[in-house]
């Protein structure tokens, strides 16, 4: 990795210590912005096309101008990536609102704005926690409805999250259960939810972010014998499940064996997380959804000083 991690900010690579937004830039003010979050192993980005027609969705749901195209921004990732020299690294993008210099709501002539995070891989829980297993704890806050605000743009605003994370901390859980206004199960703290009974895996339906891991998970069940059905489910399904599985691209696969102080699974990780977690692992291990970041190409101590990277012509020489 680079001595100091190197971030796309404002239209350049610069520095950690030097990248800057504006204070009055909507993302600031009100919230205001999308982003995604991938991974790479083994120097290839998994599933870096979905993560982007994802993003660009969320951007058309909120009518946030693009600042570059989709080829760009897929240069631009994969750049940042290799500047900072991690093959196997924890990647966020962010597009803000950004500022038309007043600190109103008002977003009339903002210039949206692009930034990419590049950081070491970690794992989400500690190996401990993962071997033993998750407790969860249903929490008093909600998810939004889609009337609200639709759980399927990845807004920056998780202002409920954090509030249902800091509720499950309180209790002694690991994790934050959050249901929908309806009292149905929704997702935890960032991740997607599976609940497993009789050979079937069923997860939530309403009310949640179509996950790239969740996804991954659906195709990959039925290769272990398990049948997939998106569901309506309660916090019954919850307390009676043969095992709860929780999905994320930051954290994986993680197994819960407690809800509400109910074990589950024997209060110990099951064979279908075993089985699921493995397949995953060599998924991610392959070439079959893998970008390749290019570091053979250079490495950052060979980048010149100035990280700015603005131009067309620069951006078409990008792998």
């Amino acid at each position: 990795m680079a001595v100091e991690p190197i971030i796309y900010v404002n239209g350049a690579f610069v520095p950690q210590s030097e990248a800057r937004i504006s204070v009055l830039d909507h993302a600031v003010l009100y919230g205001d912005g999308v982003f995604e979050t991938a991974t790479a192993r083994g120097g290839r980005i998994f599933k870096l096309d979905e993560h982007l027609d994802r993003g660009f969705r969320s951007m058309a749901a909120i009518a946030l101008e693009p600042p570059c195209s989709r080829d760009s921004m897929r240069a631009l990732i994969i750049e940042a990536v290799r500047r900072n020299g991690l093959k196997d690294a924890y990647i966020k993008w962010i597009v803000t609102r950004g500022s038309n210099g007043r600190p109103l709501m008002d977003p009339t002539g903002c210039t949206p704005n692009l930034i990419i995070l590049v950081q070491p891989y970690f794992d989400r829980v500690s190996a401990e926690r993962r071997s033993e297993g998750l407790r969860l704890k249903t929490v008093a806050i909600r998810r939004p409805p889609g009337q609200v605000l639709d759980p399927q743009i990845k807004s920056i605003n998780y202002l409920n999250l954090v509030l249902a994370k800091l509720e499950a901390k309180a209790a002694g859980a690991d994790e934050a259960l959050l249901l929908d206004l309806n009292g149905r199960l929704c997702e935890a703290t960032g991740c997607n939810v599976f609940v497993l009974r009789d050979k079937r895996l069923l997860t939530p339906r309403h009310d949640i972010l179509a996950g790239i891991t969740r996804q991954t998970v659906l195709d990959l069940a039925p290769e272990q014998g398990l049948a997939v059905e998106e569901a309506d489910l309660e916090l019954y399904d919850a307390y009676t499940a043969d095992e709860i599985i929780l999905s994320s691209t930051a954290g994986g696969l993680l197994p819960v064996v407690a809800i509400d102080g109910r074990r589950i699974s024997g209060g110990r990780p099951g064979p279908a997380f075993q089985a699921l977690d493995k397949a995953y692992r060599e998924l991610l291990a392959s070439d079959r959804y893998g970008t390749p970041v290019p570091f053979q190409s250079g490495s950052t101590e060979d980048e010149p000083q100035d990280f700015r990277l603005t131009t067309s012509r620069e951006l078409e020489k990008l792998p």
